[in-house]
């Protein structure tokens, strides 16, 4: 999985977002069927890319307490 192509279409979906602040919920099957590749590949590129510092991860306050990803 190419990082930097992954990194591109997740900071696209956040700024397209329509809450304040931006942040997104991101659908790990969702993405991995556009790049054809497994969903455990997709979370691993994410989890790289938060420990990277390029995107932020956080959870939801109130239901259903989703994982949410934020820009920097």
């Amino acid at each position: 999985m190419d990082k930097n192509q992954l990194l591109q279409r997740v900071q696209s979906m956040i700024q397209s977002s329509a809450k304040k602040p931006k942040y997104m919920t991101i659908s790990t099957v969702k993405v991995a069927d556009l790049f054809g590749v497994k969903p455990e590949e997709v979370q691993k590129g994410l989890d790289e890319l938060v420990e990277e510092g390029y995107l932020k991860q956080s959870k939801l306050e109130s239901p259903p307490y989703h994982d949410i990803f934020l820009l920097p």
